[in-house]
């Protein structure tokens, strides 16, 4: 009998090699370089958008751009605009002035509370449900699926897909590649849409420090790097930036909110960090911690699930998308 284990074994390490390299060849397909802050204005489709990065993708040159009416952002090629114009800051917020964009970024701006929780806090006061926002901090801990798997089945045949929005750092996209793969998996099966906040590139965080010297108010702090870093690391692993900001820690102040909104961010708090015994009311803006260092309040969230179910079958209890939140206060 001739032993065919040998050929086998050399048949299957030749299949793997191609797959090893095709995987590799996936990661460095997308390749981010001269990630700038940008502003202006172009037509894409026949519709106005605002223009807030340029970059080179795979060598071209390439916008992040909003659609000023529905926040909803994209990357174009330059070539694909027409009558690209670059502008400034209060260029922009003059001209657009009229749209829910500026409109959502501008109020956003006039609400720096001192030090904590500034930004939008409360979407739609008239509706029943929230919107929920889950921060992915900076954790050695793996991604709290437990969150997800409780929504997919609570809204099941209800509301698909189930708008989610995900405060995201650097470092827990670069430490949790398998959490950000399985969450990429539910949003291809259609089970889930996710608004990807920006919530910095470190979430700088001492213990040891006063809350008035600390996260984003640490002296020596970059903010540039903390945002467009971010935005450049997700566009590389295939995720798309959105026009929302969270301050790590929810701590801030005018100066720091209005330099974060002259990126064209729109900067949000909460009126329900659950973890904190803050409880969600009609159109709140609701905030768990999703990377397994708050486990009280994914808890609470699952209780307020659960607590809410005849509502839900009768939709009489939703979960909101956080552009449509933004743009229709």
């Amino acid at each position: 009998m001739i032993n065919c284990y040998p050929v086998i074994s050399r048949l299957i390490a030749l299949s793997v090699i191609p797959l090893l390299f095709y995987s590799l060849s996936m990661k460095a397909q997308v390749k981010i370089s001269d990630y700038q802050y940008n502003l202006g204005l172009a037509d894409y489709n026949n519709q106005p958008y605002i223009l807030l990065r340029s970059f080179n993708l795979n060598g071209i040159l390439t916008y992040l751009a909003v659609n000023p009416q529905n926040l909803d952002t994209r990357t174009i090629k330059a070539t694909e605009l027409s009558n690209t114009t670059l502008c400034s800051f209060e260029q922009l917020c003059l001209k657009m002035e009229d749209t829910p964009y500026i409109k959502a970024l501008l109020r956003a701006r006039s609400k720096a509370l001192p030090i904590q929780d500034a930004g939008i806090t409360h979407a739609f006061p008239s509706e029943k449900g929230i919107t929920l926002t889950i921060d992915l901090c900076p954790s050695h801990k793996g991604l709290d699926k437990d969150i997800f798997t409780s929504l997919t089945g609570a809204f099941k045949n209800i509301e698909r897909p189930i708008p989610v929005a995900l405060s995201l750092t650097g470092k827990f996209l670069l430490t949790h590649e398998d959490d950000i793969q399985w969450l990429k998996g539910l949003v291809s099966s259609g089970q889930i849409t996710i608004t990807w906040i920006n919530h910095t590139y470190h979430h700088h965080y001492n213990p040891a420090t006063l809350i008035s010297h600390n996260f984003l108010l640490e002296p020596g702090t970059d903010l540039q790097s903390e945002l467009l870093l971010l935005e450049s690391a997700m566009l590389e692993q295939g995720l798309i930036p959105s026009v929302f900001f969270r301050f790590p820690g929810l701590v801030s102040s005018q100066q720091l909110v209005n330099k974060v909104t002259s990126y064209g961010l729109i900067t949000i708090g909460s009126d329900a960090w659950l973890a904190k015994g803050q409880q969600a009311q009609p159109g709140s803006l609701v905030l768990i911690h999703g990377n397994g260092n708050e486990p009280i309040g994914v808890q609470d969230f699952i209780k307020l699930l659960a607590s809410e179910t005849a509502a839900v079958h009768q939709k009489q209890w939703l979960l909101y998308d956080l552009r449509t939140s933004a743009a229709r206060q």
